[in-house]
């Protein structure tokens, strides 16, 4: 089924499922979800599709949450931070280097450790965790190459106002400064930011690489877009509807993956070509920075037998 405005036409199944999300209309993740509704039409024969509201047509991210727990919305994307202000350890998955690779990112999110902490979830807020999708790997651009942690020293960074991402620029005594997405841009052209730090298809879709003359491949957060259903609406679905559901929704996510991941290969020699200098990264030195504030427990809202679990899936 087509995204949809407010008042857009009835869906052709019995019950249409409102998945309210963040991102644009015609976005990768909006994408995901048309191919969700079209397998859950088919494998529920018409009892049900998904009527997608893209781009805050139903409210910001937290709005979103808010009416996920009262029922008003049946599924959304959202991110970690906002799943941690109810489960504080879910954070973890957000922070920089706690993942090696991408092997290590997906081991977490289908390990015991992501059930524990999902179970936790669901019985604090009633929702239920659906599926995850890569949402990419977190790099530097500067007008400068970032090569080692000293590189960091004095920049002003912007970051998003959240704990995982001001631990990267504290760790490497940059100066983080939270601004609002929407003034990145202008921020990095009048000088008032001398940085900013998101994935690649970020960094092209919103153009900063024309006020950016270099991208450093920290790689120094994994981020990850989270599928949520609200427990009203999964109570009320039968075991057969529930299970060719969430299936369709993990096929989608696994799809947008790939595709994200196709997408940061290509996009080097994309930057390349517009005369951006794209800088490989030695990134233990990083890794070696930001490790004492990982493990300092009396400050992260995580324990050690938590940090303990997370280095040790896929080894």
């Amino acid at each position: 089924m087509a995204s949809t405005a407010l008042a857009g036409p009835a869906l052709a199944a019995d019950t249409e499922l409102k998945f309210a999300h963040v991102y644009p209309d015609g976005s990768l993740f909006d994408q995901a979800l048309e191919r969700a509704s079209d397998a859950i039409e088919e494998s529920t024969e018409g009892r049900y599709a998904l009527a997608i509201f893209p781009a805050s047509a139903l409210g910001n991210e937290e709005a979103l949450n808010d009416a996920l727990s009262l029922g008003s919305i049946d599924l959304i994307y959202t991110g970690v931070a906002f799943m941690a202000q109810s489960v504080p350890e879910i954070a973890i998955s957000d922070y920089p280097y706690v993942y090696r690779d991408f092997a290590h990112w997906e081991g977490f999110w289908q390990s015991d450790l992501l059930k524990g902490l999902m179970e936790s979830y669901t019985e604090v807020t009633g929702n239920a965790f659906v599926t995850s999708t890569y949402y990419g790997q977190r790099h530097v651009t500067a007008n400068k190459p970032i090569l080692k942690p000293s590189d960091m020293e004095g920049l002003k960074i912007r970051v998003a106002n959240a704990p995982a991402y001001l631990m990267f620029p504290e760790a490497t005594g940059a100066n983080p400064t939270p601004m609002a997405f929407s003034e990145v841009y202008l921020g990095l052209q009048q000088g008032a930011v001398d940085a900013q730090e998101n994935p690649l298809p970020t960094i092209q879709s919103s153009q900063f690489y024309e006020v950016q003359s270099d991208i450093s491949l920290t790689g120094h957060i994994t981020a990850t877009l989270v599928t949520l259903m609200s427990g009203y609406t999964a109570e009320k679905l039968s075991e057969e509807d529930h299970d060719a559901i969430f299936t369709a929704l993990q096929e989608a996510a696994d799809w947008a993956t790939e595709e994200t991941r196709a997408n940061e290969a290509n996009l080097i020699s994309f930057f390349d070509d517009e005369g951006v200098s794209v800088h490989e990264v030695d990134r233990q030195p990083f890794i070696d920075a930001v490790t004492p504030y990982l493990t300092d427990y009396d400050n992260v809202p995580w324990d050690e037998a938590t940090f303990t679990a997370l280095q040790a899936i896929g080894r």
